[in-house]
C-alpha cells in the first residue's frame, strides 16, 4: 500500500529454494517449514502443556526425517495412498484398523461451549439490543442464527464464534 514490495512468506521462500524437486517433496517440505511447527506442533504443545503431559513426536525425530526425505516419492505416495512405506511397515504389526482411518483433528468443542458452557457470553455479547445499538450487524439475523444454534436445529459454531470473539476483541481494545 506504500508503494513498498512485500517479503516472500515462508511458502514462498521454501516453494523457490525447493524449485528443482519433484511437486509432491515441494509440498511435504512447505508443510513441513510451515504447517507442522505453525499449527499442528502448537496445537500439540498447547494441549499437552496445558494438561501437564510430556508429548514425544517420534517420527519427527532428525534420522527418520532425514531417512524419509530422501526416499522417492513411490515410496512416499502410492495409488492414492499416503505414507505408503510407513503403512506397509506397519501391515506387518498392527491391525490395518488402527492406521487406515480418517484422520482425527484437534477440534475444540465450540459447538457445545456456545450451547452449554458460554452461552451466557454469547446471550450477552450477541444480544439483538447490544447489536442494535452498535449498529454493525443485522441484529434480527445474528439473533435467528443463535436461536437455531442453541435450539440445536442448526450448527452456525463457526459464526457465532467468529462475531462473538469481534465483539469480545472490539469492546477490549475499541471502545475505551
Amino acid at each position: 500500500m506504500l508503494s513498498r514490495t512485500l517479503p516472500r512468506s515462508r511458502y514462498e521462500e521454501t516453494f523457490a529454494e525447493t524449485v528443482d524437486w519433484p511437486l509432491l517433496s515441494r509440498l511435504m517440505r512447505v508443510d513441513q517449514k510451515t504447517y507442522l511447527p505453525d499449527a499442528m506442533l502448537t496445537k500439540v504443545d498447547r494441549a499437552s502443556m496445558a494438561n501437564s503431559l510430556e508429548v514425544r513426536v517420534p517420527l519427527l525425530d532428525h534420522r527418520v526425517v532425514e531417512f524419509s526425505a530422501a526416499l522417492p516419492e513411490f515410496y512416499k505416495y502410492r495409488n492414492g495412498t499416503g505414507k505408503y512405506l510407513l503403512k506397509k511397515l506397519l501391515a506387518k504389526y498392527l491391525p490395518a484398523e488402527l492406521f487406515e482411518r480418517p484422520k482425527m483433528g484437534f477440534g475444540i468443542p465450540i459447538e457445545r461451549w456456545l450451547r452449554v458452557e458460554l452461552k451466557d457470553l454469547l446471550l450477552e455479547y450477541l444480544s439483538t439490543e447490544r447489536l442494535k445499538r452498535e449498529g454493525f450487524f443485522n441484529a434480527d439475523l445474528v439473533e435467528k442464527k443463535v436461536r437455531e444454534h442453541l435450539s440445536g436445529r442448526t450448527n452456525h459454531q463457526y459464526r457465532l464464534w467468529s462475531l462473538l470473539m469481534w465483539q469480545m476483541w472490539r469492546e477490549r481494545w475499541l471502545t475505551r
